[in-house]
């Protein structure tokens, strides 16, 4: 059974977040000087690690399911993705040294929100 995940922005946390203000009070409480990018910066809104979601993943030699097994990922390995295409990632186990091809239907980027 595959899991659900629902991308938030963050600006929309920050929304939900505010008490109920005027709409003026809230304009004029930010600073104008305040960079853009300062709420990417924050560890907490980039991708986290790579993991795996399910019990195990088949490490293939190329970027098709009709290729041949040359090791398995399970949950729980600490695993490297050196490049992606499509929707298959060129990954190292770094547990057992394999290097190969795993789907993104089952390896994907950890997601992190902040909620202060």
């Amino acid at each position: 059974m595959r899991s659900t995940r629902i991308a938030i922005p963050a600006t929309l946390l920050g929304v939900l977040a505010l008490p109920a203000a005027p709409a003026a009070a809230a304009v004029s409480a930010a600073p104008a000087s305040a960079p853009v990018t300062a709420l990417a910066e924050r560890p907490c809104e980039r991708p986290g690690p790579w993991v795996i979601g399910t019990k195990a993943v088949t490490i293939r030699s190329k970027t098709t399911t009709k290729s041949t097994a040359v090791g398995v990922l399970y949950k729980g390995h600490k695993f490297t993705v050196h490049k992606s295409s499509g929707n298959w990632h060129y990954i190292t186990d770094r547990t057992t040294g394999v290097k190969g091809w795993v789907s993104g239907t089952y390896v994907y980027r950890d997601v992190r929100i902040c909620l202060d």
